[in-house]
This record gives structure tokens, sequence and C-alpha cells, in this order.
């Protein structure tokens, strides 16, 4: 027996310790130096087990067994974080626990470009894959949520903030549009706007209207004040602002027909946008302007235009009078597929504006 017991002891005693340089190797060493990037969800209420269990299978740890003795070591087995996660095979299991302790969640980078309406956004987000169709634009028309975000209209149309953000999978409709919108806010009161509305004395309301306006129409960053200007002489006077992207919006918000160039019947359609058949503002924005819009429509350029046409060029010919403008629009238009001079209202600021 004593013999036995001295030839196991040093043989238990060497498979213990290769048992534990393994679990050690495990632990610290990744599973390769190279291998693309895996996405691994953890749906809430996942056991760590399970968790270790589908970090083995994917090929980012070696051993599920050697995951939870790192975990226990660092009391961590009850710490991990639900979400979607980005992992390589060549962190080591202690970088990868760290991700998902420190709830290190996948962030999606969207861009909302500075004039893009609902419907893009909406679009945007559902080919990222982050939101169902619609899903968006049903939130951003709840009138429950709109006040709780400070927006008294029927829609959040204007007050989403074309900026890029960092969204996660597991973000809902609801939680991005308050992000949006909040930034809004922020860059609303940092510039001060509301001094300048109360010196205006107009709403909030109506000079995101007209800032939506703007970006649609505008191409260069310094014509945006002289377009504003335009608008509102219009407005002084009384006189419709037909603005084409307003008609544009209109049918898109009615037909969601997301057309690329006006015909004759859609000036003389009747919706709540379309500023040829109605004088003065849209009931709501049509786009989501950017700082600069917004900026451009609180201080417009102090010229007496009330006309302007597109160059072809990326500028626009701006006029005084009627008879300048349908000048202008003869010289610079005369190659579309209409003239203000034949089919349309003779006094339009714009001519066949895209969408």
């Amino acid at each position: 027996m004593r013999i036995i017991r001295e030839f196991w002891v040093p043989v238990l005693f060497y498979a213990v310790f290769l048992s534990g340089y393994q679990i050690w190797k495990d632990c610290t060493l990744p599973v390769s130096e190279t291998g693309k990037n895996k996405i691994i969800l953890i749906s809430i209420g996942s056991t760590f087990f399970s968790v270790a269990q589908k970090l083995e299978t994917e090929g980012l740890i070696k051993s599920k067994r050697a995951f939870y003795c790192l975990a226990w070591w660092k009391d961590a087995t009850t710490k991990i974080k639900a979400g979607e996660y980005e992992l390589s095979p060549t962190q080591t299991p202690a970088e990868i626990l760290d991700y998902l302790v420190k709830g290190k969640i996948r962030q999606y980078i969207i861009t909302i470009p500075e004039g893009y309406n609902l419907f893009q956004i909406d679009d945007l987000l559902a080919n990222a894959k982050l939101i169902s169709d619609d899903s968006f634009i049903n939130v951003a028309r709840d009138k429950n949520i709109l006040r709780t975000l400070g927006i008294e209209a029927d829609s959040a149309e204007g007050y989403v903030y074309p900026d890029t953000y960092q969204l996660t999978k597991d973000a809902t409709p609801y939680e991005m549009l308050c992000t949006f919108v909040n930034h809004f806010w922020e860059v609303w009161n940092s510039e001060k706007f509301s001094r300048r509305t109360e010196e205006l004395d107009v709403q909030i309301h109506d000079i995101v209207t007209i800032a939506s306006i703007v970006e649609k129409e505008a191409m260069q960053s310094k014509e945006r004040p002289l377009i504003a200007c335009v608008f509102w002489n219009r407005l002084k006077k009384n006189m419709p602002l037909q603005a084409d992207p307003t008609v544009l919006y209109g049918i898109l918000v009615e037909n969601k027909t997301k057309k690329r160039r006006l015909r004759w019947k859609d000036l003389r359609k009747k919706t709540p946008y379309n500023t040829y058949v109605n004088r003065g503002l849209p009931i709501g924005p049509i786009s989501n302007p950017g700082k600069e819009s917004i900026k451009a429509t609180l201080y417009p350029s102090e010229k007496d235009y009330f006309y302007f046409v597109s160059k072809n060029n990326g500028k626009h010919y701006f006029s005084r009078t009627l008879a300048e403008h349908n000048r202008a629009v003869d010289r610079y238009q005369r190659r579309r597929q209409y003239r203000p001079n034949k089919k349309t209202s003779p006094d339009s600021t714009q001519t066949n504006t895209p969408l």
C-alpha cells in the first residue's frame, strides 16, 4: 500500500497541476491570433452557463468551464449585461468578460442628413435593421409622446435633429426619438434661439416650419438667409409661398409616393402642405432642418427679394419683381419641363424643385 501511495501521490499532483495549467491557459489566452469578429446576442434573463456555452460554440473562448472559473474568481457570474456584442476570437477571455460586465454593447453609427423627413429617417433606421418599417413614424406621431418632448404639434417632423448618432440594437423607436429630439432642444437652447424667436414675436413651430422649407430649397449655405428673406417677405405681403417642396411633401404624406419631379396637376392638389393653393405657412415642417437653416430663418437677409429660381449650378437667382423673375426663369429654366410663363402660377418663387 505504501508503494502504491508513493506512486499515485505524484501522479495525482501532476494531474492536478496539468489541469490547473490548462484552465489557466484557457482563461488567459485567446482562441487564435486571427479571426473575424462575431455578433453575439445575449437575451435578458440568460444564465451565465448559457452565455459561456454560446461563446464556446462560436469559437470565442476555448472552454466554458474555464470561463466560468474566471468569472467566479472575479465575482462576475451574475453581472453580465444583456445586449448585442461584437466580439473577436483574438480577445482574451478576460477581455470578453470585461465587455459583458461593462455592457460594451455594439454601437450602430447612424447619420441623419439635413433635410431628411420622417419617412426617410424611418427608411434609414429600417435599412440598418434597427426597427421594423413605419415603427419610428408611428412613435413620431404619438401626441402623448410628443407632449412629453415639448412638441406642440401632430408630428415630430422638424424636431429630429440631423446629426450622427450611436445607437444600439435594443434601443426602441421611442428611445431613438427621445435621443433625436432632446438633441434638437440642446442645440436650440445652446444657441439661444428662443430669445430671437421672442424678438420676432413668432412661435417656435413657425420658425421650424420655415427653416424646414429653407433646408429643402437651399443648395449653398450662404444662400440660406436670402431664401429665408424671400419667404418672410411673402408672408408679410400675404403672398402664397409657392414652394415646390411643400407640394411634394403633401403628396408624400397622403400617398407615400416619393416623386422626384412635380407635375402640373400636383400644384393644384389640395393638401394642408401645398403652399400654391394655401396662403401662409403649411400646417407643419416638411423636413428636419439643421442649425444653419434655423439660424437663417431667425436672422434672414434684409433684402426686398420676393422670388428666386435655380441656375442649375447649385446657385439661385433672386429677384425683386415679377418681371425680373420671369426673365430669370426664361434664362435659366427654358429647357425645363415647365415654365411659369406657361402653365404655372406667375408669381411662384421656385421652379421644378426635386424632392
